[in-house]
């Protein structure tokens, strides 16, 4: 069920917006009653987090089963005796599932209230625990170890310090300070550790700070599914041309039993540390990371490449990841989005010249799979017309699992190539509402049905290289 109003986006963005979900194609197919039903739907859906918390077992280190059970056991510790099932996806089998409990609506407000910024409370809904930095306001008389409602500040209004807030929040949950307002907004510099515990959130999941750093990483459903349709085998070599933060870097490795050559790019070099870090730590040595610009990462002059760093000679790569650079407008929670629509429209020329590069550096008969956590068709759809239109060496190829939704209407796509996409609607299926009840009498495959679709937003594109550019 809805609880919190929908995203709230710039009025000329939500235009931008509606005029894609019912372009021409959609409302011939749907009607406009239903098109913008579906449409209105989405923008509630997007403020709310997906009913699952998704893992990725490392399984280079560890089994599934025994990391499930640590799990199990971290769980229980967490949620106070709450025997919360956690199950392993069918299809996706390094991939575990927590469903979240919530929304939760008896839980009392305090008069005591701290204000956190809207990504702080994005995360809380997801898990988190709010950390110093993330606090905007407290109550003036909050001390270390009251029990604090907390509240996003979903619009951006409120100032540092405040001591009262009466603008537009939306209530989180409450926790307990692990701090006092004094301690907090003293002018010294910024605080890094936890600054409120949260003990009864409104949507109850697992907190994954330093959880099984090793044998985890948080991942959502449709990230994970996108290097298995990659498909890496052992040793190829791989290029992730976006790489951070490392996620899908390191399940490449992972699925190739970390035996071949895994090349990761990101432009900004702190980015490109945590891929480092992240790889060392889950212990995969394949994995080679650079600060580089994926847009000139192809090597112009034939001069023979000796050193194996970028700019790399074309047709170097058995496969290529492009997780393009998006507007993330697919995320969740997500209660507002400030951007512009110049912001907005951006990505598109930017995911052009890299998939321009990605396409210069595959092998003939290679694979290059094109992704994003967005739900625009100018990012996704669109840019698959304008792909297969402007290469004619690609073929779009189907996709394997296939778990999200077909394309969306709009770019001019025909069925057979919509049904060759991926796409995940957040607006597939309607807003659970899970108490441990309901948990208890769900059937297994009820439950897998409603991960699959109630996640965030994202696209997949696979496509196959037939001969030489």
């Amino acid at each position: 069920m809805s609880i919190f109003p929908k995203i709230s986006l710039r009025p000329e963005v939500e235009n931008y917006l509606k005029e894609g979900f019912m372009n021409k194609e959609i409302v011939t197919a749907l009607g406009k009653q239903e098109a913008e039903r579906k449409f209105e739907t989405l923008l509630k859906h997007l403020s709310h987090p997906p009913s699952f918390t998704t893992v990725r077992v490392n399984t280079h280190l560890a089994s599934v089963q025994h990391v499930k059970n640590l799990l199990l056991d971290e769980l229980q510790k967490q949620f106070n005796g709450l025997s919360v099932p956690i199950l392993q996806h069918p299809d996706l089998q390094d991939l575990l599932l927590i469903p979240v409990i919530g929304p939760r609506k008896n839980i009392k407000k305090q008069q005591c209230e701290a204000i956190v910024g809207a990504q702080c409370g994005n995360a809380v809904l997801r898990g988190a625990h709010v950390y110093a930095p993330g606090i905007v306001s407290a109550s003036k008389f909050m001390k270390a170890g009251d029990v604090i409602s907390v509240y996003s500040d979903i619009k951006g209004k409120c100032k540092k310090g405040a001591r009262e807030f009466d603008g537009t929040k939306v209530f989180l949950g409450n926790g307990i300070s692990e701090l006092s307002r004094k301690e907090i907004f003293n002018g010294l510099p910024e605080l890094k550790g936890m600054g409120i515990r949260m003990t009864e959130p409104v949507y109850l999941s697992p907190s994954f700070d330093n959880v099984l750093p090793r044998y985890l990483f948080l991942q959502n459903l449709p990230s994970a599914l996108v290097t298995h349709v990659l498909n890496p085998q052992p040793g190829e070599k791989i290029l992730d041309l976006c790489a951070a933060p490392g996620g899908k870097t390191t399940h490449i490795a992972a699925l190739m039993h970390d035996q071949g050559e895994v090349i990761a790019l990101d432009k900004i070099f702190s980015k490109v540390e945590k891929i480092k870090q992240n790889a060392l730590l889950l212990g995969l040595n394949s994995i080679r990371a650079f600060c580089f610009d994926g847009t000139k990462a192809v090597k112009l002059d034939m001069v023979e490449d000796t050193e194996g760093e970028p700019p790399f000679l074309p047709e170097s790569f058995d496969r290529i990841l492009l997780d393009a650079p998006c507007s993330g407008m697919g995320q969740r929670p997500n209660m507002a989005c400030t951007w512009s629509l110049k912001e907005l429209a951006s990505y598109q020329p930017l995911q052009r010249k890299l998939f321009t590069a990605a396409v210069q550096l595959l092998k003939p008969e290679g694979v290059l799979v094109y992704s994003t956590c967005t739900i625009t068709l100018a990012e996704n759809e669109e840019q698959v017309a304008w792909a297969l239109t402007k290469f004619p060496c690609l073929q779009l190829q189907p996709q394997e699992p296939q778990i999200g939704g077909e394309g969306m209407r709009g770019a001019g796509l025909s069925c057979e190539q919509l049904k060759q996409l991926q796409r995940f609607d957040p607006s597939a299926v309607p807003l659970p509402d899970t108490d441990m009840d309901s948990l208890r009498e769900a059937r297994r495959e009820d439950m897998l049905h409603l991960a699959n679709k109630d996640s965030i937003g994202f696209f997949i594109a696979k496509f196959v290289k037939c001969k030489s550019t």
